[in-house]
C-alpha cells in the first residue's frame, strides 16, 4: 500500500492552462495522458520522485461524465472551481480493500496519444465523494514500464496538508494513514464543514520549495 497519485481538478480556466500554470510553479513539463473513455474524463501527468505522480484532469462533454462516479466527481469540483480533487493509493492485494469495503472494483482505463491502453482497477471513489479526505484505491493491469510515474523526475511530494482526521482514514485504510504515505509529511487540519480533504500540497523542485493549494 502507497500513493499512487495525486489528482487535480482543473477549473473554469480550462486544462490547458490549468496545466501550464502548475506546470510553469513546479518547473516541469506535464505530458498528455489521454483520455479516460469509460469515466469521461482526459488528464495530463507529471511523473514525480519516489514512484508516484501528479495529474490534472478535466471532465468531457460526454454522457460517461455524467454516469460514472470519476467523471461526475471531476465535474462538480471544476464547478466549484477547480483544485485538489483527491489521494489515491495503490494496492497489490484488492481483494482485501474490496472485503473490507464491502464491495467490487471496477475497470479503469485510459488511452494515452500513442495509442497504448493503460489499464487498472479502482474502488473508494464513492467514499472520496461522500468525504474529500478519504482516497480510493487503484490496482495497475498494465506492466510497470507503462506506469504514469515510469522515469520520475526532480520534482518530489514533500507534504500534504488534509483537513480531516488521520483516525477517520486509518479506519478507513485499515492501517496507519502515514504508512502508504512513504516519509511525505501531512499536516491534519480541522476541517470547515463539509469541507474535508486536500488543503496543499508542498513540493520540493529545482525553483524550491512550492505550495500548490
Amino acid at each position: 500500500m502507497r500513493l499512487d497519485h495525486l489528482s487535480y481538478a482543473a477549473g473554469p480556466e480550462g486544462l490547458a492552462s490549468c496545466v501550464q500554470r502548475l506546470g510553469s510553479h513546479l518547473g516541469a513539463a506535464f505530458s498528455d495522458g489521454g483520455l479516460h473513455p469509460s469515466f469521461g474524463t482526459r488528464n495530463f501527468v507529471l511523473a514525480l520522485d519516489g514512484g508516484c505522480y501528479l495529474e490534472v484532469v478535466e471532465a468531457l462533454d460526454h454522457p460517461a461524465a455524467d454516469t460514472a462516479p470519476f467523471g461526475r466527481a471531476v465535474r462538480a469540483r471544476a464547478e466549484a472551481g477547480g483544485g485538489w480533487l483527491g489521494w489515491v493509493i495503490r494496492v497489490e492485494d484488492l481483494a482485501a480493500v474490496e472485503s473490507r469495503l464491502g464491495r467490487s472494483a471496477v475497470p479503469g482505463r485510459r488511452r494515452r496519444p500513442d495509442g497504448y491502453d493503460l489499464r487498472w482497477q479502482q474502488i473508494g471513489v464513492l467514499d472520496l465523494v461522500a468525504d474529500p479526505q478519504l482516497p480510493f484505491f487503484v490496482k495497475w493491469l498494465s506492466d510497470e514500464a507503462h506506469h504514469p510515474s515510469a522515469g520520475g523526475s526532480p520534482v518530489r511530494l514533500a507534504r500534504l496538508q488534509i483537513a480531516g482526521s488521520a483516525r477517520t482514514v486509518e479506519d478507513y485504510l485499515g492501517a496507519a494513514a502515514a504508512q502508504p504515505l512513504d516519509g511525505i509529511a501531512v499536516d491534519w487540519l480541522a476541517p470547515a464543514p463539509e469541507d474535508s480533504g486536500i488543503v496543499a500540497a508542498v513540493f520540493d523542485t529545482a525553483l524550491g520549495s512550492v505550495r500548490i493549494d
